[in-house]
């Protein structure tokens, strides 16, 4: 096994961890989310994960920015940075999607794979005017919608729907298969990424419950090389674990002033994210702090280790304020493996 590879979420929500932050108020603007990864690429990042949400989760009037557009233009600013971005199927038809993709793909010169991400905002979903359907029933359309879409870049003609007629097809095909990146830890959701991932997105969590998890993916039948593995987490190191554990107090201090709720009015209570989470004290979204990597320049790095070891070969990471911690990241945690 390699070493670790490192990337940095998008601020496609503005921020993260606390909204009102002084030295980081919320922007989701493009530039802000364009200087970050340029930012990013040259301090030694390997990817970036651009979410995907046509509404705000936390609150509908916030600013959010939009996925696709942002990633066709990060294609050409950035040289070297996987672009990850997350697609929800329901939002998008699967051959509008895949020319999209491959375009991108092309502009990126093969930089470019995909989060499929099944929905669990059921908010942004009903404001569309779509059935936003069952939690199982997504998961299923998901995979037909993912089979569509793998087999227009493959070059095949596809039927789209029930009414016959005209085939799908993608002309040129991407010279650069994008990889596909699976998120969600129900079942359905595991069995996707299993028969269909190439990269299986884990939420933060100790390093027990990641393992386990692991463990549990690497035993299902596959017909595709190994399932590799990314994991999300808050970071918040400093020289002593003193020093980060004060500033993992600032930040909760301004998450509790905010008086947010613990989960998104409108989430999905089937989801499994939600689930596993619930009950939890962290800072940053999908599971955030509760991976724990909060300490010591050297607690970090350990627990960096124990993860990669286990399996973990991305960590997709959320600072604040992020350009300043990513610079603090960049310096003295990648450093130590490059």
């Amino acid at each position: 096994m390699t070493g670790p590879r490192f990337g940095v979420w998008a601020p496609v929500y503005g921020n993260h961890g606390a909204r009102h932050h002084p030295q980081d108020p919320p922007d989701a603007g493009y530039r802000r989310t364009r200087d970050l990864l340029l930012r990013a690429e040259n301090a030694g990042f390997d990817a970036t994960l651009v979410a995907q949400h046509v509404n705000h989760p936390g609150a509908t009037e916030n600013d959010v920015l939009e996925t696709w557009s942002t990633l066709a233009a990060l294609a050409e600013a950035t040289s070297d940075i996987e672009l990850i971005g997350a697609i929800k199927p329901l939002l998008f038809n699967p051959l509008v999607f895949a020319k999209v993709a491959a375009n991108i793909s092309d502009i990126s010169a093969g930089r470019l794979s995909i989060n499929v991400v099944s929905g669990w905002f059921l908010p942004e979903l009903e404001a569309l005017g779509i059935d936003p359907l069952h939690h199982d029933d997504r998961y299923a359309y998901t995979r037909e919608w993912l089979d569509i879409v793998t087999d227009l870049w493959s070059g095949k003609h596809v039927s789209i729907g029930a009414g016959g007629g005209q085939q799908a097809i993608v002309r040129p095909v991407p010279q650069h298969f994008p990889e596909v990146y699976v998120g969600g830890e129900s079942e359905p959701g595991r069995a996707l990424a299993a028969s269909r991932g190439d990269v299986f997105f884990i939420n933060g969590r100790p390093l027990a419950d990641t393992a386990a998890l692991i463990d549990d993916l690497r035993t299902r039948p596959r017909d595709r090389q190994g399932l590799r593995f990314g994991l999300s987490a808050f970071v918040i190191a400093r020289p002593t674990e003193a020093e980060a554990r004060a500033e993992e107090a600032y930040l909760q201090s301004l998450i509790d002033a905010e008086h947010r709720p613990e989960i998104s009015q409108g989430t999905d209570p089937n989801t499994a994210m939600y689930q596993v989470l619930a009950g939890t004290s962290r800072i940053g979204s999908n599971g955030g702090t509760l991976a724990g990597l909060v300490g010591s320049y050297e607690q970090v790095i350990e627990r960096i280790d124990a993860f990669h070891a286990a399996g973990i070969d991305l960590f997709m990471l959320q600072f604040q304020p992020i350009e300043a911690e990513l610079d603090r990241f960049a310096e003295n945690i990648i450093s130590h493996y490059r």
